[in-house]
């Protein structure tokens, strides 16, 4: 008997994300109303060629959406209690809503330190360890942005987690505690992988919703995936051609998986979206 051949939908990350964007924009017109333009500090630390891009796209999707913005740079060299100063500044700063510090920071300065002298609710990033307890409680203030990404892109398909089995593979603080969390909350079965769980294939087959975000390229391919899975591949990785890939063999999902996420152009556009949607909630709950 052949194996069923499925048609796979490839979402389109930045199309959907320009469609919840444009929702955003009336939020953000109705603030405007009240005089309040929702604004967004992005504090980077040292110039990571990673981080100095993403900041960089960061301040461009605000532009577009209306939002005030502020780049943060700061030498490598900056002491501890300098940057706490500076958060603090922002914390204190009316015309800032959400602050994120973009990591990694240089190794002399501790992250969670830093992490935590910014105001729970400016913490649009959701690393607060207000914030991780409120999510791990079930009332979240904000949703992490990555993980509220993949969700919305489940939403954008009708799929609904209830009842299905998700597995996740990355235990990041980041995506993968946080999105299992979330499923776990929308009544899914949830299985926690990483990179080095023994025949990872056993448990990526049994998914009916898969989720890689572990940065290792092509670790999954069409082979360990459950025929008419969703697959949402978060890990973005260089290869030493320059370009770039995810976790998940793409070309090999086609025809197997019901859904797949291609890198880049998948969950990278809607994490930058629900930054956005973040600082927008934030300005809100500041006009009230």
């Amino acid at each position: 008997m052949e194996p069923r051949v499925i048609n796979t939908r490839v979402i389109d990350g930045t199309a959907l994300a320009a469609r919840l964007r444009a929702e955003l924009a009336a939020r953000v017109a109705r603030l405007a109303a009240s005089g309040i333009r929702p604004g967004l500090a992005a504090v980077e630390v040292g110039d990571h060629p990673g981080s100095r891009i993403y900041v960089r796209n960061k301040i461009k999707a605000c532009a577009e959406a209306g939002l005030h913005s502020e780049h943060v740079a700061l030498p490598a060299s900056i002491e501890e209690s300098a940057l706490l100063e500076r958060i603090a500044a922002l914390n204190a700063s009316p015309a800032i809503h959400g602050i994120l510090v973009q990591l990694p920071l240089p190794p002399h300065i501790t992250a969670a330190r830093i992490l935590e002298a910014v105001l729970p609710g400016k913490d649009v990033d959701c690393f607060h360890p207000e914030n991780v307890g409120r999510l791990a409680a079930g009332t979240p203030r904000f949703v992490p942005c990555t993980p509220a990404g993949v969700l919305a892109i489940l939403e954008s398909v009708e799929l609904n987690p209830w009842a299905k089995h998700a597995v996740v593979v990355g235990a990041s603080n980041v995506v993968g505690k946080p999105l299992a969390l979330l499923f776990l909350q929308k009544g899914a079965t949830v299985t926690i992988c990483n990179s080095k769980t023994p025949d990872l294939a056993s448990h990526t087959a049994r998914a009916d919703i898969l989720v890689t975000a572990v940065g290792r390229p092509k670790l999954v391919n069409g082979t360990m995936v459950k025929p008419g899975a969703a697959v949402i591949d978060v890990g973005i990785s260089r290869l030493p051609d320059g370009k770039l890939a995810g976790d998940c063999d793409f070309q090999s999902l086609l025809g197997v998986a019901s859904i797949a996420t291609p890198v880049p152009g998948g969950v990278g556009p809607m994490t930058i979206t629900m930054l956005l949607a973040n600082t927008v909630r934030a300005a809100e709950a500041h006009a009230r």
